[in-house]
């Protein structure tokens, strides 16, 4: 069973263990693949970024279908009175129910042709398009023509060596440990080391499986999370992931690209490292399971007024973080508990969600009141605890607490980012006679239901 779609971190889901019935890459009459299908040898739901269902639902020969919803709480304690949450793209409004995501798709497959479609509707139509530049680059509005997509491709499945992929369209991205979808995550809001990183790919990807243990996946895309193209290059990228039996997985994920809009001279390099082990299992215990993650990353921008570590060619533009996680499973997986946080310098501020600002987007930014210059320096760390019900493994009923701190004013205060009477002139532009109201920390409840059919 190829089933060979890609989530965040490119990972297969399930790890091959979701079953979507026989053959359903293979030619039709012919018989199962005499190799072994990739990282099917274990069951590995128990990973971050990886969904922990262990078959599908809505199974059928030609049609595997997907149904996700999350819906969320998040109550902040700066009490901001335009419900405005901003540095975080899982959560954007305060005090009240919101549907942050709802996706419905799934994968078609055909001998050895598949596509995979996810739709997306709710918070996530706005927030992740309006992080992403590239549209305001000649006409045609692809914000607005991809806003309600998540996933969007299709490829082709040849029997060489373990199996070779061949796909294009709109992926999860492939940099950072947590999925896009936060029903496959051990915490609800993730360290800004996969906070702050794509979410999506628009571009060109090839999975090589030289064995059942080992993916090397190569990408050329469009560019760092964008729709479009931001200069004439577009960005390379590879994972190597490495699963050498069930209780470890170690991911490296690296990215070239230049990703400055109308800016070809700056070059961006990146660097995601992760580890995962999971050190206990032991299903007749009420403490059944236990695993952590470690991730770290680095990269920098060069050229174009700036530099990697700072001198005569400008000031330095740079990104290093980590994050740390620890999750536990109790009552044979009905209840987890995750502990875990992070830290991140990024110089430049190049990676840093752009405050909404009076309407400010990652175009505009809100340079009138925080700027994005280059060698600017921005410092934060995050630590949160996260408590899970899980009924069924199509069910996720999560309570969350998180801190976030910064060393320069970013969060949203109780007077919030919005100007008396909504957003005034172009996004964000400065307003006369009012400031938004920035904070140097956060505090926050998130309380969400994550269902997936």
């Amino acid at each position: 069973m190829w089933f060979l779609k890609s989530r965040r971190l490119g990972q297969l889901a399930m790890g091959g263990i979701l079953l979507m019935g026989s053959s359903l890459f293979a030619a039709e009459e012919a018989k199962p693949p005499a190799v072994a299908e990739p990282f099917a040898f274990a069951d590995f739901t128990w990973l971050n970024g990886n969904s922990r269902q262990k078959y599908a639902l809505l199974d059928s020969k030609y049609f595997t279908g997907q149904f996700n919803l999350d819906a969320n709480y998040i109550y902040d304690f700066n009490h901001p009175k335009d419900h405005t949450i901003d540095g975080s793209c899982e959560t954007g409004r305060h005090g009240e129910v919101q549907v942050q995501q709802l996706g419905v798709g799934g994968d078609f497959h055909y001998a050895n042709v598949r596509g995979r479609l996810m739709t997306q509707f709710g918070m996530y139509s706005t927030m992740t398009p309006r992080s992403d530049p590239s549209p305001y680059r000649g006409q045609w509005d692809m914000a607005n023509a991809y806003r309600y997509l998540s996933e969007a491709n299709a490829g082709y499945h040849f029997d060489v060596l373990n199996g070779i992929n061949v796909d294009a369209g709109i992926f999860m991205s492939y940099v950072g440990l947590f999925s896009y979808y936060n029903f496959e995550n051990w915490a609800y809001q993730p360290s800004y080391v996969s906070a702050n990183t794509p979410w999506f790919f628009n571009g060109i990807r090839v999975q090589i499986f030289t064995s059942d243990k080992l993916k090397i996946e190569p990408w050329i895309v469009n560019g760092w999370q964008s729709y479009g193209m931001f200069n004439e290059m577009p960005g390379f990228g590879t994972q190597i992931l490495w699963r050498p039996n069930g209780s470890l997985s170690i991911l490296s994920n690296d990215y070239f690209g230049a990703d400055t809009l109308l800016n070809p001279d700056r070059k961006r390099l990146h660097s995601d490292n992760s580890i995962q082990v999971k050190y206990l299992d032991a299903p007749a215990k009420f403490l059944d399971k236990a695993a952590f993650s470690v991730t770290v990353d680095a990269g920098c921008e060069y050229g174009g007024g700036v530099t990697c570590g700072g001198g005569s060619g400008g000031p330095a533009q740079n990104f290093f973080g980590f994050m740390v996680y620890n999750r536990f499973w109790f009552d044979n997986d009905f209840y987890g508990v995750t502990l875990g946080g992070g830290a991140i310098t990024n110089p430049g501020r190049y990676l840093v969600l752009t405050p909404p600002i009076n309407g400010a987007n990652a175009y505009s930014q809100a340079t009138g009141y925080f700027s994005q210059a280059p060698g600017d320096q921005f410092n934060a760390w995050d630590a949160s605890i996260t408590f899970d019900v899980m009924p069924s493994q199509f069910v996720t009923f999560r309570l969350e607490f998180d801190h976030r701190q910064a060393d320069r004013p970013y969060f949203v205060g109780e007077g919030g980012l919005t100007p008396p009477n909504g957003n005034q002139g172009a996004a964000g532009a400065t307003v006369p006679g009012w400031a938004p109201d920035l904070r140097t920390s956060e505090d926050r409840i998130n309380a969400a239901l994550m269902v997936r059919l």
